[in-house]
């Protein structure tokens, strides 16, 4: 195994200071190979520092400007800081440079999620969720701009496409409550919340959910 990728493979079993050995003297021996500091930056991104994470990849683009990896290793920095326009364009940068991966839309999309930009976020989590057709994560955040910008129909075949793949997502079943609910099924929206209870006993929005149709129903008895 090449030394950096047994850095990454101590990143992976959570031997993080033998990761940081590993890179610290990868670095030593090729001070002008960018990867070796885009894998320290995520290795200190993993480690919530932020600040040192970031010089890490700022060197990583003076040694190479299309590290591309660079770009998306400071999109989340900038986005776990809540630096959402830096985020942004980091994300946006890494993209053009060609990073063609789920993440780099996903983050994106997620970015425009957090600064209430629905629709700005959709056409990048739509592109995540047909880069990743099978990550539940990604589908279920493509479902809910989808909600959340009114496009109930599509939001819901989405939810569904989540729990194909992941059947013990509460989330999902609670969402696809509020829109049958929405829609007037309300047996459906029932059985949605009660399902995320079932896995969650503790979902405080289904259970809200639950309580308010129960409380329909004996009103109108």
């Amino acid at each position: 195994m090449a030394e950096i990728d047994q850095g990454i493979q101590y990143m992976k079993e959570g031997k993080l200071e033998d990761a940081a050995q590993y890179f610290t003297d990868a670095i030593e021996k090729n001070p002008q190979d960018p990867v070796h500091y885009i894998n320290f930056g995520n290795l200190l991104l993993h480690m919530k520092d932020y600040e040192r994470a970031e010089r890490f990849y700022q060197k990583a683009t003076e040694l190479d400007e299309k590290a591309a990896t660079a770009y998306y290793g400071l999109g989340n920095v900038h986005f776990e800081q809540e630096n959402y326009d830096s985020a942004k364009e980091q994300f946006q940068k890494a993209i053009s440079l060609g990073l063609e991966e789920a993440d780099p839309y996903f983050m994106l999309g997620m970015t425009f999620l957090y600064d209430e930009q629905f629709k700005l976020s959709l056409p990048y989590l739509q592109r995540a969720s047909e880069l990743s057709p099978d990550d539940a994560d990604v589908q279920f955040q493509y479902g809910l701009a989808l909600a959340q910008t009114g496009q109930l129909d599509y939001a819901k075949s989405t939810f569904k496409k989540v729990l194909e793949s992941q059947k013990e997502h509460s989330d999902a079943h609670y969402n696809l409550g509020v829109i049958a609910l929405y829609d007037e099924h309300i047996d459906q929206a029932l059985e949605h919340f009660n399902q995320a209870l079932e896995i969650q006993p503790d979902h405080l929005l289904a259970g809200n959910g639950k309580k308010q149709i129960e409380k329909m129903l004996e009103e109108n008895e």
